[in-house]
This record gives C-alpha cells, sequence and structure tokens, in this order.
C-alpha cells in the first residue's frame, strides 16, 4: 500500500479529509495520513482506542514513536497519560492495551535511523518547556538525532515567524487552536508535511496554537537538489 508516498510533494490533511479504517484488532480504528508497505510499513496514523482495547504483542522491527492525544495509553511497561511522548527503538516490543476511558495517539512506524537507539520517554504536562527563537513561541524539545529533530511548540495568540526553509522536510500536527501560513489556515487536527527545501512564513492569530512539529527527517529529491 503507498498513500502520500511521494516525499517530494506538499501534503495536507484535515480530519474530514480521511474517516476512520478498522485496524486488524477489533476496537482500534486509524486515520492514515501516511503509508508505504503492510502492518509491517512505514506509517503515521491518528489511532483510536476504543474503551478496554488492545492491540497484539509486537516488535518494533523499524521503531516506534507516539505522543498521547486524549485518555491513557498503557502497555506492560508502564501507562502514559495525555501528553506523553515516547520513542521504542528498533527491536523493542509491547502488548497495548487501554483501560474504560480509551486513548487516541499520533503513532509514526519503521522511521528510525538504526543508529538511534534511545528510548525516550517525557510528560510534556510537566516537562520544562523554553523560549522560542520569536516573541509569543515556547518550545519544549522531545528528541533530535543528526538532522532529525522533534518537538512541541506553543504559539502565543498574534505570533508571527519569519520565512524560512525546511532542510530535510517538515511535519506538523496540529494539536491546539489554530496554525496559519501564507498557504492556509490549519485548525486542530490539521496534518501537513512539507518537504525538502520547502518555505513558508507560520503565524498564529487570537486563538494562538499548539503543535507537535519534526523536521529534518524527510529525504531530499532522488535528484540531489539542495
Amino acid at each position: 500500500m503507498k498513500l502520500r508516498a511521494d516525499f517530494s510533494r506538499r501534503e495536507l490533511v484535515r480530519p474530514e479529509d480521511e474517516n476512520w479504517k478498522r485496524s486488524p484488532m477489533q476496537g482500534v480504528d486509524r486515520r492514515m495520513l501516511d503509508r508505504i508497505g503492510t502492518e509491517t510499513g512505514r506509517a503515521t496514523s491518528i489511532v483510536r482506542y476504543a474503551p478496554n482495547s488492545s492491540f497484539s504483542a509486537h516488535k518494533h522491527d523499524g521503531g516506534e514513536e507516539f505522543l498521547v492525544l486524549e485518555g491513557t495509553f498503557s502497555d506492560e511497561h508502564g501507562s502514559y497519560p495525555k501528553g506523553t511522548y515516547v520513542r521504542n527503538p528498533i527491536g523493542t516490543a509491547h502488548t497495548p492495551q487501554v483501560g474504560a476511558d480509551g486513548c487516541t495517539i499520533l503513532v509514526k512506524l519503521h522511521q528510525f535511523t538504526p543508529e538511534d537507539k534511545a528510548r525516550v520517554l517525557i510528560n510534556t504536562t510537566t516537562a520544562t518547556w523554553y523560549p522560542g527563537s520569536v516573541p509569543g513561541l515556547t518550545v519544549l524539545p522531545l528528541h533530535q538525532y543528526q538532522t532529525e529533530s522533534a518537538a512541541l511548540v506553543r504559539w502565543a495568540p498574534n505570533t508571527e515567524f519569519n520565512a524560512h526553509r525546511h532542510w530535510g522536510g517538515e511535519e506538523i500536527l496540529v494539536l491546539e487552536g489554530v496554525f496559519n501560513d501564507e498557504h492556509g489556515r490549519y485548525p486542530v487536527g490539521t496534518w501537513i508535511r512539507s518537504p525538502h527545501l520547502s518555505e513558508h512564513t507560520p503565524y498564529t492569530r487570537s486563538e494562538g496554537a499548539l503543535i507537535y512539529v519534526k523536521t529534518g527527517h524527510l529525504p531530499a529529491p532522488a535528484t540531489g537538489n539542495t
């Protein structure tokens, strides 16, 4: 299966653009954002667990990264409430399960560099945030390895950022408020993937915004343009 598999293209998925689809496990549904391959291939998805549902034990052959958006996600290693960020490196395994409240997560599979072996666990609701590079921004770094960087960025209302270029691309999920740039307006739940060397000038209006953002992880075009 290939879904939004051309990383040289800008992709935009609003919540209404993709219906929930059943996973192989009862009670677990997905809104697919991008995918290359089968259940064990590269994938970025919003995954929704019904109350008291579970997923079969599985190994992360290409690593797993997830952010808990709603509810509490659990496995045999612990429980992860809303706002928890987890990276399970290549070769790890677990058996997901959720309780009576269910949960929803952003999950990225099979996207780790083999040498990136650190397990990461961050409760973003209690972690330390830092001032951003312009007034009105605060940043919570989540992970960095080589050119790849992941963070949460909170935008105060009426914040403007400089025009900039994305070396290695950029991927955004809007978690709160409304995020904007010259290309459009992106409410909660909107996913944007911008290719290598794309440019924009982001800003917020009265709503402000909270976004998950990953940069430097998408391949340059095969032509080698830089």
